[in-house]
């Protein structure tokens, strides 16, 4: 029990991961976005901060003031796992 406990947070924080960076790879919504627009898109504001931070670290997401895009990288990754 504890461990499964332990384990929530990072699975939480690798969702809001994967929700973030679906966003900003969707073909049809390919462009930059605002952190605001990506809260009100995934109605959650702390998770998505978080997620954005830890994109941005891994090198997958751009940041440009408040505007987020996918990165060369995640946007090939991406088209490799079609």
């Amino acid at each position: 029990m504890q461990d499964e406990i332990s384990r929530m947070p990072a699975e939480e924080d690798e969702r809001a991961q994967k929700g973030v960076l679906s966003l900003l790879l969707a073909s049809d919504f390919q462009r930059p976005w605002s952190v605001a627009e990506i809260e009100r898109e995934r109605g959650e504001h702390l998770g998505t901060v978080d997620a954005v931070a830890s994109l941005e670290a891994a090198g997958l997401v751009h940041r440009c003031g408040e505007f987020v895009f996918a990165t060369r990288a995640a946007l090939r990754m991406d088209s490799l796992s079609l």
